[in-house]
């Protein structure tokens, strides 16, 4: 389980991180070549649109780390994913095998189903019904080991995502301090208040917060769905460690 959750993190982000290194190549040769209306500045506006490639570009140097934030959330967020469509199965119908054998005494052949069976859920009834002969206090406990260590395999990813969530806005508000300064000093050097000068500089330097924003909003969004995934996981889990010990006595 583990090692599928690590390649599929692994893949992630060679699928994701690769393009937006190539992404970032072509669009720095598009800003240098801007004046000029090159054939790389042709293939990005051809790709992203005119609009996008002048917006990306008019952000200025804040933009690339608010991509590589963006590229680091949404790999965690594909193998958080999938990790935890994967560890996710039909509790009714797993239980639904579990309990008749464990009623029946058959702890070998119940772990046997719970060992060939993915998921938190399998895993703990697997470690519970490996004690089942030293009794229900050695399966209690056996259970809340390997909850334990489910748990936390579950949270894995929520620290990467929230450093997503917080970074991207705040690297935004960085750009846009750092525009707000450079504008600031453009009325310096004009020694004269400009309203097109002003104008202008504001924004641009906002454009660096609305992409932080564009970047830590649907981090948020999926982090929050996985919250909630992994609830519903333990809220299963502890139902599962219930039956068994009931069909135990």
């Amino acid at each position: 389980m583990r090692k599928f959750s690590y390649i599929m993190l692994l893949l992630a982000v060679i699928i994701l991180v690769l393009p937006g290194m190539a992404f970032a190549e072509e669009a720095a040769q598009v800003a240098d070549a801007a004046t000029s209306g090159g054939g790389m500045q042709n293939f990005a506006e051809l790709v992203f649109g005119s609009g996008m490639v002048k917006w990306f570009k008019d952000g200025g140097w804040a933009m690339w780390p608010i991509i590589i934030i963006a590229l680091y959330g949404l790999a965690y967020v594909i193998w958080k994913f999938i990790a935890l469509i994967h560890a996710r199965i039909n509790v009714n119908a797993f239980m639904g095998k579990i309990v008749p054998l464990v009623k029946e005494k058959k702890y070998a052949e119940a772990a046997e189903i719970a060992k060939e069976t993915r998921g938190p859920v399998a895993a703990i009834i697997y470690s519970g019904l490996l004690k089942a002969d030293g009794g229900i206090e050695a399966v209690e406990k056996a259970i809340e080991n390997a909850a334990m260590i489910e748990m936390s395999y579950l949270e894995k990813g929520f620290l990467e995502l929230s450093t997503a969530i917080t970074l991207a806005p705040m690297m935004g508000f960085l750009g846009t301090v750092a525009g707000m300064i450079s504008a600031f000093d453009a009325i310096a050097a004009a020694r004269a208040v400009d309203a097109t000068i002003v104008a202008s500089g504001i924004k641009i330097a906002l454009i660096t917060t609305e992409f932080g924003l564009i970047v830590a909003i649907p981090v948020q969004f999926f982090n929050n769905i996985f919250v909630t995934m992994v609830d519903g996981m333990v809220i299963d889990m502890q139902k599962a460690t219930e039956q068994v010990i009931d069909a135990m006595l």
